[in-house]
């Protein structure tokens, strides 16, 4: 059976990072796409000619799918999740899915209530950095972790969205803050500090550094910003038995704005160059390490098994609250100066 997924909004996060790991999975098909802007509905054609589309997610649910994605502005995805829950329908949602943590659980709640399965979108834990870094993790190559240090830097001043509902810290923060959940495990306590910058929309964070301190013992320094002109992208873990740091460069969404596609050659999609491979420092000396493919397709080939063959999903909407949770307390911890306890 092929699951026939709905997707509710064709800006960016529509167009290039779920439509073409939607058609890349063999286990799912884009039959409709929500969308009223003339110039995107001409967009849809050409990317997926099979997908129909609409102009509200109701008309979109009344031809019938099986799950609808949300991916419209952060604002909008509220009513747009209690709708699709309303109607039956199992969802998925972009992050940050809610805007904060008690917001999040009230998703939830509705969704188990309907009898319907709620995930979240952190397509992330798919990077290839990540990927190979939790590989290393989870093979004691470095013993028993006791930092995680990851960096995430972009030079894209003109994709921050401005505001007191916009922000960085929800933003690229969702990201890079489940990836050391889903890591390292739940948050014990946050400590943070935010960059602010003046914008007409408003006052807005564009920059953060966090510290979680993890009940498994691990604690993860996790930073960002879009405004200060540099691209890094980095992570480091340390360990008893020495260290591994990668600076690989955003693979998959370089390629897919490059023009390339995953479906095109899929043994060959998510992968670094050599050269920008990670290094592994121990007492021996210090070795490359391959890195192993990194796929957001298996996001919806997961979707696909959790709503066809019952397994669990790739993200959870409670794992999502997890993560909100974190970013409240990180808005908490810099406005007050000092370390909260979750």
């Amino acid at each position: 059976m092929t699951l026939r997924v709905g997707l509710a909004g064709y800006g960016t996060g529509g167009r290039f990072f779920h439509t073409p790991f939607i058609q890349a999975s063999a286990r799912c098909e884009l039959v409709g796409v929500v969308t009223r802007s003339p110039g995107r509905r001409e967009s849809v054609r050409s990317d997926a000619p099979g997908a129909k589309t609409f102009a509200s997610l109701g008309e979109l649910i009344d031809a019938g799918v099986d799950v609808v994605v949300i991916s419209t502005p952060p604002e909008t995805r509220r009513e747009l999740v209690l709708e699709a829950i309303g109607r039956g329908v199992h969802v998925v949602a972009d992050k940050p899915f809610a805007p904060t943590a008690a917001a999040g659980r009230e998703l939830v709640d509705a969704a188990a209530s309907a009898g319907v399965l709620l995930g979240v979108f952190h397509n992330r834990r798919w990077d290839t950095d990540l990927v190979t870094l939790r590989n290393v993790v989870e093979n004691g190559i470095v013993g028993n972790v006791w930092r995680f240090e990851s960096r995430f830097d972009l030079d894209e001043p003109g994709t921050i969205e401005p505001g007191p509902e916009g922000g960085l810290l929800r933003d690229l923060g969702s990201h890079v803050v489940d990836q050391a959940l889903h890591v390292f495990g739940p948050a014990s306590w946050v400590s943070a500090q935010l960059d602010w910058t003046e914008l007409p929309a408003g006052r807005t964070d564009a920059g953060f550094v966090i510290t979680i301190g993890h009940a498994s013992g691990v604690h993860s320094h996790v930073s960002a910003s879009k405004l200060n002109g540099l691209v890094s992208k980095e992570m480091r873990v340390l360990g008893s038995f020495g260290s591994y740091e990668s600076q690989f460069t955003d693979v998959q969404a370089q390629a897919i704005f490059a023009g390339l596609r995953p479906s095109d050659d899929p043994m060959g999609w998510g992968y670094e160059i050599p050269e920008r491979w990670g290094t592994l420092h121990v007492a021996g000396g210090s070795t490359t390490v391959p890195c192993i493919q990194g796929n957001y397709t298996e996001y919806y080939d997961g979707l696909a098994a959790a709503i066809e063959d019952g397994a669990p999903l790739p993200v959870p909407a409670g794992e999502a609250v997890e993560t909100l949770r974190v970013l409240d307390a990180a808005r908490v911890s810099a406005a007050e100066h000092r370390t909260v306890h979750l």
